[in-house]
């Protein structure tokens, strides 16, 4: 039980704070530069079309972010947050791991993480059929994030 509800604090404030970002990247929220502020960013990356990739990677964590503060289809909403911030550790790769790439990785992992351990007892996910826990669904997810995010880094110019 208390390890049910320490999922749902994680994912709650975990997913919440994903979507946020999602949304500033979106919306312009929270301080954000919404699509167009992002695209430019992320042409400046060689993401181009950047208003394609601002969209891809806003949505990827605002829906990726509500599916596991929810915790609906845990695996798939962890797949998205990773799949966005494994291009977030790989393009800061150079600048080192406390310069640049430390929050990506932590907030893959604690989407990995969720991914394996599935969303609780005090999730939407919770006892249907196909109940998503255990090591299968985490490497699925992880499988699903790592072809996402390489075909991403693919078409990245």
């Amino acid at each position: 039980m208390r390890m049910d509800f320490g999922l749902l604090l994680l994912r709650l404030l975990f997913g919440l704070a994903i979507a946020s970002h999602g949304a500033q990247k979106l919306f312009g929220w929270f301080g954000g530069n919404g699509i167009e502020g992002t695209a430019a960013f992320f042409a400046q990356l060689g993401y181009e079309p950047g208003e394609l990739f601002a969209v891809i990677a806003g949505l990827s964590e605002f829906v990726g972010g509500l599916l596991l503060a929810l915790g609906l289809f845990t695996p798939l909403g962890a797949a998205m947050v990773m799949g966005v911030m494994l291009n977030a550790v790989i393009v800061d790769w150079e600048k080192g791991f406390y310069m640049a790439f430390e929050k990506p990785a932590l907030f893959g992992f604690a989407a990995l993480a969720l991914a394996f351990t599935g969303p609780g007892r005090y999730s939407l996910d919770h006892g249907r059929r196909w109940e998503p826990s255990g090591i299968g669904w985490g490497f699925s997810a992880l499988a699903l994030a790592v072809i996402a995010a390489l075909i991403t880094l693919l078409v990245r110019q």
